[in-house]
């Protein structure tokens, strides 16, 4: 039977810990896994622009021995162009896994639904699971552990947030998420979060403070205050947000040597100062730098071992 990888509620805590021993395994001996998904090919649909996600599966499926396409919306213009059951069962024929980088979070689930080969969520309005995997994996890396150590995400409630919070939770670690008012995640996300939490050992903390939540926190993470798509609020959350500034008065707060992580591309000045991002305690280049190494486990998990 095919996996996918639409959220992180997709995956159970044990396979999360083999992903996360696997990617320690893949960055350490790239040549050993050269050939693994030698005669294999990914399709990546993308109805939104891309950096690291485009380059880390290419040049992943490369390393890997495998081939990669990229399908812009001009060549599929997914739901208007060709539905997207068609699209997932034609791809089907042909490829043997698909990433969707989309607006809609429906749109993963449908593709998911109609193809018959592993579908990747690579970003969706609800749900960034391979940015949040590749999140906890550099904790994990500096840290050496993910349990009973505190996360403090810093600004809007947005799939990036969704995403730590499930992983958190299935994996014991910590969180604290700070928003403004009326752009926390929802609760939801909140309530299924806390829910696996409960066996985990998790603790889970939604609050506005941005000090209470950085407060003891090993480490800090933010991401821009509008996402693709908000283009129009950008000068009104700016406004709101400007009291979630990770900057060096903030960090004062948390633990002395805190780690800095933003998921990028990043919008210096904003939700993150200059100083605080090019620090010493900043680990935001080699966090990027890990969604390579999270998203070659992904593909082997999902194009090698799923049946």
């Amino acid at each position: 039977m095919k996996k996918d990888l639409i959220s992180i509620q997709d995956l159970t805590s044990k396979e999360i810990e083999d992903l996360l021993d696997l990617t320690a395994k893949l960055k350490k001996n790239k040549a050993k896994f050269a050939k693994v998904l030698s005669g294999k090919t990914l399709a990546l649909i993308f109805q939104k622009p891309s950096n690291r996600t485009r380059v880390s599966f290419e040049v992943g499926m490369y390393q890997l021995g495998g081939n990669s396409l990229c399908l812009t919306p001009q060549e599929i213009n997914l739901g208007v162009r060709e539905s997207i059951k068609d699209v997932a069962r034609t791809l089907s024929r042909y490829i043997d896994g698909i990433v969707i980088r989309t607006f809609e979070h429906k749109n993963c689930l449908e593709m998911a639904q109609a193809a018959s080969v592993p579908v990747i969520n690579g970003l969706s309005d609800f749900s960034h699971p391979c940015q949040a995997l590749a999140d906890i994996f550099t904790v994990k890396e500096k840290l050496k552990e993910l349990k009973g150590v505190t996360l403090a995400y810093v600004g809007d409630g947005n799939n990036v947030c969704n995403s730590l919070l499930f992983a958190a939770a299935k994996t014991g670690m910590n969180i604290n998420v700070a928003s403004p008012k009326g752009y926390s995640p929802s609760e939801e996300v909140v309530k299924m979060s806390l829910a696996i939490a409960n066996d985990s050992g998790s603790r889970i903390k939604i609050t506005d403070d941005p000090v209470s939540a950085v407060s003891g926190a090993q480490v800090v993470y933010t991401d821009v205050w509008a996402s693709m798509g908000q283009e129009d609020e950008i000068s009104k959350r700016k406004a709101i947000f400007k009291d979630f500034q990770i900057n060096s008065d903030l960090l004062a707060n948390a633990e002395p040597n805190v780690l800095v992580m933003h998921c990028l591309p990043a919008h210096r000045g904003e939700e993150i100062t200059d100083e605080v991002m090019d620090s010493a305690n900043s680990i935001v280049f080699d966090q990027a730098e890990n969604r390579l190494h999270i998203q070659k486990a992904i593909l082997i998990k999902l194009l090698k071992e799923s049946k």
